[in-house]
């Protein structure tokens, strides 16, 4: 329970709350040779004493209910992009284009499952768009993986070059990560205690975030996970995106649970988000750092316009230093921190058994709001919460210690080792999308609820307005 212990006190709790939380651990899940495992029962069971927390002070309980995280649960919840079935169909998991590459010296990994990322990425590269994996190949091979590294991010593209831990310790971006907490928490203003509606009498679970509305600006996979679990506990959320960027049908359909999806151009459609702002409680935003902020989305502006907002903000690699406004994703944090070596060599690169950053961070992440907008309850202000995978990263290669007696597995291949049989944490629902089947909600609390109260909604359906 240690890790969980960090996970709360980085999140500001009480630390006898702790207590309230119990595990069924199952040692043959998430098998790495950093301790997963436990970063995923922190990172879940942080996110639902988180939850327990707020509905007990809602509902004016003398008690905190019970929490329960079960390592079953939460692994195949960290796979559930993996997990997921849209009428009997599998996923589409990474693109072709996204993978490692041996250079000229060292590995290279690229991310270009989105149309624009490739086009970025073959750009830089000096090939066409329709260019072979097998070009790619033949033009990585011609030069070092740091050359590929910077010359993709000077196009807008994603590339990686590949590090060991020593390496990354060495660079500057490394060090302004450990300079800072797991999770950032700041009072941006001054603003009343939030006074909360009280809970309907007839409620059929505690809903911790009931009757609370959410702005969702976030893209993969950390923002969405986050605010999926948002709406698991009663919030409204409203997923906003760029009508020029659509999501990847098969994420947005995994991570879209109990959300409505609109689209908005920022620009032209200010009159709107003003609108939305104005009886928002929570922002949620996930691009690069700095992206949104010349639409007056800057923590600051927002609070002044909204004052009592909680305001969440994730990243690749934290806004700050050389590398704070660089994009990126879970698999790139891997290989530039060092992980990918960890699990497997410098010569042949390795992975995590998930993309254990971004479900990690996700829910901590939700469990940063859940636990402002309970601090808001007592003291007010509009509230900061900041996280970043590579802080996650650097908690989980240097702060977490693997629990006793469970062995030494085995390192992971370069895409991961096979989810595990996810038995009776699977369901099914019908919906717009047509039939998915799906994971069950990891977070899970006494009278807390069990499933997402919708489907997920197709991309780009709903109105940019509140219900």
């Amino acid at each position: 329970m240690t890790a969980i212990k960090d996970a709360w006190g980085a999140l500001g709790g009480r630390p006898d709350l702790v207590s309230r939380v119990s595990a069924v651990v199952c040692p043959d899940v998430l098998d790495a040779r950093l301790p997963v495992r436990e970063l995923a029962r922190a990172c879940v069971g942080a996110c639902a004493l988180a939850a327990a927390e707020l509905g007990a002070r809602r509902a004016g309980l003398a008690e905190v209910p019970a929490v329960t995280v079960d390592d079953g649960a939460v692994a195949a919840a960290f796979h559930s992009e993996r997990l997921l079935r849209v009428d009997g169909r599998a996923p589409v998991s990474f693109a072709p284009l996204s993978r490692f590459w041996r250079a000229a010296e060292g590995w290279v990994r690229t991310h270009a499952n989105y149309p624009h990322h490739r086009d970025r990425l073959l750009g830089a590269l000096g090939l066409p768009a329709d260019a072979s994996a097998e070009a790619v190949a033949g033009r990585l091979a011609e030069r070092s993986a740091l050359e590929t590294e910077e010359a993709v991010y000077r196009a807008g593209g994603l590339a990686v070059a590949l590090r060991t831990p020593a390496q990354w310790q060495a660079h500057p971006q490394a060090a302004e990560v450990a300079a800072r907490p797991l999770v950032e928490r700041a009072r941006l203003d001054a603003a009343p205690a939030r006074v909360f509606a009280p809970p309907a009498p007839a409620a059929p679970a505690l809903l911790p975030a009931a009757g609370l509305r959410v702005l969702d600006l976030t893209r993969v996979l950390a923002g969405p996970v986050a605010t999926r679990t948002l709406a698991l506990l009663g919030a409204d959320v409203l997923r906003v995106d760029a009508p020029w960027l659509p999501e990847l049908p098969d994420q947005h359909a995994d991570t879209g649970f109990g959300k409505r999806s609109a689209t908005l151009d920022l620009a032209a459609g200010r009159d709107t988000f003003e609108k939305l702002l104005s009886t928002a409680d929570v922002v949620v935003t996930g691009y690069r750092p700095g992206t949104l902020d010349r639409f007056g989305l800057a923590p600051h502006a927002l609070a002044e316009r909204r004052p009592g907002l909680v305001v969440a903000q994730v990243s690749a690699w934290g806004g700050y230093g050389p590398w704070g406004g660089r994009r990126g994703f879970d698999s790139l944090v891997q290989v530039a921190t060092g992980i990918a070596v960890t699990e497997g060599t410098a010569e042949r690169p390795g992975a995590l058994p998930a993309q254990a950053l971004d479900h990690g961070t996700g829910y901590l992440l939700a469990a940063a709001v859940l636990r402002a907008l309970t601090e808001q309850s007592y003291a007010g202000g509009s509230r900061l919460v900041r996280l970043a995978l590579a802080r996650t990263a650097r908690w989980l290669t240097h702060g977490i210690r693997p629990a006793p007696n469970e062995g030494t597995p085995a390192p992971a291949s370069a895409e991961g080792t096979p989810a595990p049989a996810p038995g009776a944490w699977l369901t099914e629902t019908d919906g717009p999308l047509g039939r998915l089947r799906h994971v069950r909600p990891p977070v899970s609390f006494t009278d807390g609820p069990t499933d997402w109260p919708r489907p997920p909604a197709p991309w780009g359906s709903d109105p940019a307005e509140w219900r």
